[in-house]
This record gives structure tokens, C-alpha cells and sequence, in this order.
């Protein structure tokens, strides 16, 4: 199966080599084949799609209401990125999107204090909009 190239447009590429695609719902669904996998963070249940989602309930500007599942959803992301195409959204694809997406890193190994600026220069510079979201990230574990 074809993965997500690396000059897509929300494409971040791991250190792994492992890739995702960021994204924002509020804009149409990019050209290009459509995700296997998609996690979803907002603070009400998405839009029903025709491929398979997870939902992380995490209201705007805030930070998931249960850390644990994130934690479970971005461990299932990471392992099925090795085989499909896996897309992590939210409304504007910045704040949650990015924390999510420096979770990833975290996950995929990177040091927690590196993972923001990691996102910032691999997907979006002002991705993970808060300090909250921010100190989310530097305490987050990827055990």
C-alpha cells in the first residue's frame, strides 16, 4: 500500500520514517487518496467518514479530557502508520492537532523537550497553540 509522500501539504514524517497527515476539518478533505485510519480531536463526536476513527474527546484551546485515551489512540496511530495511511485532526489542524502530533514524536522516541519545536519545523510553525498544551507535551511519556 502507498503511504503518504513526504511533499504532501500536513505531512509530518517521524524520525521512524513513519508519516502522518495533520489537518484541519474546517477545510475540505485535501486532494490525494483519503486516510485509512483517522483520529479525531474535538470536543463533540466528528462527521462520520467512510474509513475507520477514533474520537479523543478534547475541547478547543484545553487538553483532552482523558489523557489516557490519547495515549491509547496516538499508540494506535503510530503502529498503524507503519502500514496505512493515518490522518490526525481537529477543527483548524493547529493546537490539538499539533500537541497530538508532538505526543507522535514523543512516541516515536523523541526526547519530550524537543518534540515541540520538532513539530514546529516539520508541520506547522505555530502548531501547539497554548502553554498548556505545551507543558502537555514536555510531561508527556511515551511508555
Amino acid at each position: 500500500m502507498d503511504l503518504w509522500a513526504g511533499t504532501e501539504p500536513g505531512v509530518l514524517v517521524l524520525p521512524s520514517g513513519r508519516r502522518l497527515r495533520g489537518r484541519g476539518l474546517r477545510r475540505p478533505l485535501p486532494d490525494g487518496p483519503a486516510p485509512g485510519f483517522g483520529i479525531y480531536l474535538l470536543g463533540r463526536a466528528p462527521c462520520p467518514v467512510p474509513w475507520e476513527t477514533r474520537w479523543v474527546r478534547w475541547p478547543d484551546f484545553r487538553l483532552p479530557t482523558s489523557p489516557g485515551d490519547l495515549h491509547d489512540a496516538l499508540r494506535e496511530a503510530l503502529e498503524r502508520a507503519g502500514s496505512e495511511r493515518v490522518e490526525v485532526a481537529c477543527a483548524g489542524g493547529t493546537g490539538r492537532t499539533g500537541t497530538a502530533l508532538a505526543c507522535l514524536a514523543v512516541l516515536d522516541g523523541l526526547p519530550p523537550a524537543r518534540a515541540v519545536a520538532f513539530v514546529r519545523s516539520h508541520y506547522r510553525p505555530h502548531a501547539i497553540e497554548t502553554r498548556g498544551q505545551a507543558r502537555f507535551v514536555a510531561r508527556f511519556a511515551g511508555n
